[in-house]
């Protein structure tokens, strides 16, 4: 049987995973996948303990969580589109050096 620590243990390494993709940081595109993988896990850890003691309330969150997540991928979407068309690139390396 598949218990409360089983899908916590998930959710903290799914969580894991979105860090270490936030911390190499080398294309925005990525780091904004890594942010979404973050923030699935902490809906798996929400979902899960909600259930384990049933009340709604970490549902309810999570709910909050994924209409806020689908807002950051428009607008993020809509900012790399932009910025590949003035740099032709998404390292931010090359965008973060100053040009004079």
């Amino acid at each position: 049987m598949i218990g409360l620590s089983h899908y916590l243990i998930l959710s903290a390494i799914l969580f894991s995973i979105g860090l270490v993709g936030i911390l190499r940081r080398r294309n925005i595109l990525m780091l904004l996948f890594a942010t979404e993988i973050m923030l699935n896990a902490t809906n798996i850890a929400f979902v899960a303990i909600s259930d384990n003691y049933g009340d709604l309330t970490g549902q309810m969150f999570a709910f909050y969580i994924i209409a806020i997540a689908a807002s950051e991928v428009a607008v993020g979407l809509g900012l790399l589109i932009v910025l590949y068309k003035r740099h032709g690139s998404l390292d931010l390396d090359d965008l973060a050096s100053m040009r004079g």
